[in-house]
């Protein structure tokens, strides 16, 4: 497969304070430093805009990542490269992401893989020291399961490696996929 000018959409899964954001930024930078359009869609931004007022249930997540996959595979479709990173904990939603987006564009599925009791200990947000408290409800490791992908396109491990070696790992499977030089 060439990159043509054709966008497509890198997301980015795992549990909350896994790195997802972080590497994705960080490959975005890396892409636009050599001309590219890119977009990154994360969950924090994505509840404060376009998903305003979208819960944590599982139908309510299912909703809002709906919706997420429709805006990256429009953007994607029109030569914008979309990295999206979202904890998406569902397999079943996650598969419904990547048929909604593959219909038109290419997908690629990044499992962002680090251990529950290290993002607890990061915990860059205190999100995790309220949901052990039962003060956040559906809260995706601790009142709510995560479900890890069982065929990732790329599994990164933000404990065993670094930053800058996971972005070089989704840099160089974007290069070999779509023969770009990043």
């Amino acid at each position: 497969m060439h990159y043509h000018g054709r966008g497509f959409v890198v997301w980015f899964t795992g549990l909350p304070g896994s790195g997802k954001t972080t590497i994705a930024r960080g490959v975005a930078e890396v892409l636009r430093s050599k001309g590219y359009r890119v977009e990154v869609i994360d969950g924090d931004w994505a509840r404060k805009t376009i998903s305003l007022g979208a819960g944590y249930t599982r139908e309510e997540r299912r909703i809002h990542l709906h919706r997420i996959a429709w805006v990256a595979r429009l953007l994607a479709r029109n030569g914008v490269i979309v990295l999206c990173s979202f904890v998406s904990p569902y397999r079943d939603v996650r598969k419904m992401v990547r048929e909604i987006i593959e219909e038109e564009v290419p997908f690629i599925e990044v499992y962002v893989e680090c251990p529950l009791e290290e993002c607890i200990r990061r915990d860059p947000k205190g999100l995790y020291k309220k949901a052990l408290r039962g003060e956040i409800k559906h809260f995706t490791g601790i009142s709510d399961p995560y479900e890890p992908p069982e065929k990732p396109d790329i599994v990164v491990n933000t404990v065993k490696d670094s930053v800058e070696t996971n972005i070089g790992k989704v840099i160089e499977y974007i290069r070999e996929k779509f023969n770009i030089e990043p």
